[in-house]
């Protein structure tokens, strides 16, 4: 069967590569996607139904909404969508929004706190309807704008896995979006007439965010090197240790090893040598 249109087969094609690159599902799966209602979750679950039909290994979908409780969510919009399309679904209202607004101080961003509390009752859920994995909605721009942000505000040089195994081994969380743009998934939703909604959280779309600056400054770079983000996102899978200044990379390797290392390209070194006494001594007066 064909796929309906070439920015569905686009997305069928960078999804499915993401699924055998990283291993990401396998037959017999329980799929829950963590369904917001936003571009990007819709685009996921749309993108694996469609290659739920047509793919060699059998697995199933099953979507699960966490309802912040903020005020005029519409979730209704989430229910009758999915039930026109024969996608199970649950909703799970919560009081994530009451804790954010009675724990954060006025100003603090409550994207990561939010994030957590949501992903724990995701894991909950996945309990409860027997999911083997866990999908999110987080595309390659998600992926490339993390990596910048933990760089230039956490110091740590990260982004996301494809693939992540919970601390307690129990979950499987999955991000088969990660070839697919931003832009390619909302056109995609828009293409099949998904219910895009707000979670109606009042930081959402706040351009004074971290994020919201990593991503103006991605656009600017985008302008003048149109693939600057697949560059990005080839350079988080082509890591390389010995030129980090991590020192946990070299556990157990002393100057010595490290400078001979260095020397390689110049030929092998006698064993009888001494590197670090010709690299420290001084010449004579």
């Amino acid at each position: 069967m064909a796929y309906r249109t070439p920015l569905e087969t686009r997305l069928a094609k960078k999804t499915t590569k993401a699924i055998v690159d990283f291993n990401l599902i396998e037959d017999g799966d329980r799929v829950m996607v963590g369904l917001s209602g936003g571009k990007d979750s819709w685009a996921l679950i749309q993108i694996l139904d469609v290659l739920r039909q047509r793919a060699p290994i059998t697995f199933s979908i099953v979507a699960v909404n966490i309802d912040s409780g903020y005020e005029n969510y519409q979730h209704q919009q989430l229910t009758d969508a999915c039930a026109a399309r024969g996608w199970e679904f649950h909703r799970q209202p919560t009081t994530i929004g009451a804790v954010l607004d009675d724990k954060l101080d006025v100003g603090v961003t409550p994207c990561s706190l939010c994030a957590r509390l949501r992903r724990g009752v995701l894991y909950r859920w996945a309990t409860k309807v027997g999911a083997t994995k866990i999908a999110l909605g987080h595309h390659l721009d998600d992926f490339v704008e993390t990596l910048l942000l933990n760089l230039f505000f956490a110091g740590a040089l990260k982004a996301m896995p494809a693939r992540l195994v919970s601390d307690n081994q129990a979950h499987i969380v999955i991000r088969p979006l990660v070839y697919v743009t931003e832009a390619e998934a909302r056109g995609y939703a828009r293409e099949n007439d998904l219910p895009v909604i707000g979670c109606c959280c009042p930081a959402c779309g706040d351009l004074g965010l971290q994020r919201q600056r990593v991503k103006r400054l991605i656009m600017e770079l985008e302008r003048e090197h149109p693939s600057v983000k697949a560059s990005m996102l080839k350079a988080i899978g082509n890591v390389m240790p010995r030129h980090l200044l991590d020192r946990r990379l070299n556990p157990g390797r002393d100057l010595q090893d490290l400078v001979a290392t260095e020397l390689e390209p110049l030929g092998p070194v006698p064993d009888d040598v001494q590197l670090i006494p010709l690299l420290t001594s001084r010449p004579p007066a």
